[in-house]
């Protein structure tokens, strides 16, 4: 071994914390990577913890250091000071690589006692390769250096049908890794998204976006309130294509005024809406109670206008038509087959980007519970007929995922469609790609579920207590690692990885710039 390429030697410890002693002159860093050479292995390791040695006892270091400051001695000078002061690195083993064939197993022993380990290179990350249909989400980073030769694709329709968290606080990345990862669904028609835009930002309608990439004619589709732009769609859903159970999980009705939406929708059908918003409240009796079956108090059906109205942006004009200020929702004949056209889009492999950044959340919520009722059924009818193996995989990202499979969402409220999928959704195919800042907050069940996480940096111990719990991979000494992650520095732990990775993503725009025609590799998958 090049003894410019050794930073450490193994001094003592136990399995999942071997403290190895740092050699002078190098600089360890929490996260660096590290191997350990065997007879025919080799270990990949990861630090997780540093701290000082000294042969000198604690008592007379203190006493030194009060000679230092207080009596103004410029330098204590040591004999031999490499050998006196030194680091000392915690260490866990994540990977054993047999160099034979490549294969990568879970580490079950120690490595040799004193035996020497070096920083990690990318010759010792061949195994990382990417095949057909697998999305690229960053280069393996040891510490804060990028190793951008290794490069971590995971493959795309096992993943999104699993599920995937992304949990960060503001400011880490979350958006540019989400149109990061959806670039390179692009470059598959393995799998069709949904995209909850609540800022505009992935399309790129005032700079880069999707709609840059190389396939974006035949593969992104986008949908936009108003002016929508060249090659784009107006987001137009008529009120007729809404259910009383949409609201379900989303919007909270005490029981007679979901009895009074569920009795409308009885009586008038697919013009429920309409004729509820158009009914004169004030021709009904003013009791509390229903004065007979089927009927409901004026108090009951005012609010009910009134929610609807708020919720949707619903007005009159002065000719009785029922029109929405965002232009979204359409008591006319418009957006008959918004939601139809969406779903055949998604079936078809294509990423389908909604701008709802006009609409309130909860408007926003059940325009995607509209469209995802609807895909979930057209997954389960194909499951039924045997035709589901024909159809690619679905997911839908959704931001602040809290709002919709939040703890306190699915107890004060019925189980919504982003609950429902994010439950059984895999067993159809269809998947829920999660973003959040609140882990802590959505049930254990589903996040034991989310089995791909992508971990951006987070500050707050009670979330990353959260993540670590759930995580695919042992994360229980990278608590102070996962605070430590800084901009763009992620950590990948999913059942379909061999090890928890640490990560650099790429800045969206870089990946804008290196991925045309010409120069788009083709490489091969995490396995």
């Amino acid at each position: 071994m090049d003894d410019l390429q050794i930073v450490g030697q193994v001094v003592g410890g136990k399995f999942g914390d071997i403290v190895i002693r740092q050699k002078a002159g190098t600089n360890l860093e929490i996260g660096d990577l590290l191997v350990s050479e065997e007879n025919g292995s080799f270990l990949i390791l990861q630090i997780f913890a540093l701290e000082y040695g000294s042969q000198i006892q604690e008592r007379m270091q203190q006493m030194m250091a009060g000679v230092n400051l207080e009596q103004g001695v410029v330098d204590a000078n040591f004999y031999e000071p490499e050998f006196v002061n030194y680091v000392l690195a915690r260490i866990k083993p994540l990977a054993r690589v047999i160099k034979s064939n490549g294969d990568v197993n879970l580490p079950k022993s120690l490595p040799p006692f004193f035996n020497k380990v070096r920083l990690i290179s990318r010759e010792d990350l061949k195994f990382l390769q990417k095949q057909k249909d697998s999305i690229f989400v960053g280069h393996i980073r040891s510490g804060s250096k990028v190793i951008k030769e290794a490069e971590v694709w995971l493959p795309a329709e096992d993943v999104f049908s699993h599920h995937v968290l992304i949990p960060a606080t503001t400011g880490r990345g979350k958006s540019n890794l989400v149109k990061t990862i959806l670039w390179h669904v692009l470059d598959t028609n393995k799998v069709g998204a949904l995209v909850l835009d609540a800022h505009d930002e992935y399309f790129g309608r005032n700079g880069l976006g999707l709609k840059d990439h190389p396939n974006a004619r035949d593969n992104l589709v986008y949908y936009t309130p108003e002016n929508p732009p060249v090659g784009a769609n107006r987001l137009s859903i008529n009120l007729q294509t809404i259910r009383p159970e949409h609201f379900e999980g989303i919007v909270e009705f005490s029981n007679p005024q979901f009895d009074a939406i569920r009795m409308a929708f009885r009586q008038h059908r697919f013009n429920w809406i309409r004729e509820l918003m158009l009914t004169d409240v004030t021709a009904l009796g003013v009791e509390n109670t229903a004065p007979s079956r089927g009927e409901f108090s004026a108090a009951t059906m005012m609010v009910v206008q009134r929610r609807l109205r708020l919720l949707l942006s619903l007005e009159k004009n002065e000719e009785g038509i029922i029109f929405s200020r965002h232009h979204v929702f359409d008591s006319t004949n418009k957006g008959m087959t918004t939601v139809d056209d969406i779903v055949r889009d998604i079936e078809n492999g294509k990423v389908v980007v909604l701008d709802t950044s006009r609409l309130g959340d909860e408007a926003e919520l059940i325009v995607g519970n509209i469209i995802a009722s609807r895909l979930l059924e057209k997954y389960k009818d194909a499951k039924a007929s045997g035709q589901i193996e024909r159809k690619p995989v679905a997911t839908i990202v959704i931001e602040e995922a809290p709002r919709v499979i939040g703890e306190d969402v699915l107890q004060s409220k019925n189980n919504n469609i982003y609950a429902t999928i994010a439950k059984e959704g895999r067993k159809f195919k269809v998947g829920l790609t999660a973003i959040t800042q609140l882990s802590s907050v959505i049930p254990r069940t589903i996040l034991a579920n989310m089995n791909t996480k992508i971990i951006l940096g987070n500050e707050m111990k009670q979330e990353r207590e959260a993540i670590i719990a759930s995580a695919s991979q042992d994360l229980s000494e990278d608590d102070k690692n996962i605070a430590s992650l800084d901009k763009g520095e992620a950590i990948v732990t999913s059942i379909f990885v061999p090890f928890a990775m640490p990560i650099k993503i790429p800045l969206f725009e870089e990946v804008v710039k290196n991925s045309t025609p010409k120069t788009n590799p083709v490489k091969t998958e995490v396995f």
